[in-house]
């Protein structure tokens, strides 16, 4: 039997429909379902469907937080290589490590003030952005769809865990 996509060839999932979800973990379980059953289920694939992007806002960005933000990152950075200076070129691990620590702040907040500068306040807040489905479709080979269906009639109705 083959398998419904090859995720190294960027196909297309194929086959059937044989259910559709509101939720990832109500798909899942369906598919764990099949499993326990003892069904092939490198037959069935969990399309995310009716996809969109939401940019959630996470704060305003003003120059002390771009100022705050590139020194973390540019410290970060400092600390790595002054980690990689005091291993590889003998000197002493404070001696190494707390001046590039503070040339990477230093720098990483230049260049993050600058940046931001740059940008005109056209983009005066921080976010951050995912892909979201909002259903989950359980497609199965054709070959195999028609005992899927079958066997996912028996699954229970799930539980809600905050009814008493």
């Amino acid at each position: 039997m083959g398998t419904p996509t090859d995720p190294r060839g960027g196909a297309q999932p194929r086959g059937d429909e044989i259910a559709s979800y509101d939720t990832y973990l109500e798909a899942q379980r369906a598919v764990d379902f099949l499993a326990d059953k003892e069904f092939e289920v490198k037959a069935v694939t969990i399309v995310g469907t009716d996809l969109k992007m939401v940019e959630r806002i996470t704060g305003r960005r003003t120059y002390p937080s771009a100022a705050l933000q590139g020194a973390a990152s540019g410290a970060y950075f400092g600390l790595f290589v002054g980690l990689l200076l005091s291993l590889f070129g003998g000197g002493s691990l404070l001696t190494t490590i707390v001046p590039a620590l503070l040339i990477g702040a230093g720098f990483g907040m230049l260049f993050a003030v600058v940046s931001y500068a740059f940008t005109g306040g056209r983009r005066d807040f921080t976010s951050s952005s995912q892909v979201v489905a909002s259903k989950f479709a359980v497609l199965c080979l054709t070959e195999s769809a028609h005992r899927a269906r079958a066997l996912l009639a028996e699954l229970p109705p799930q539980q809600d865990p905050l009814a008493r």
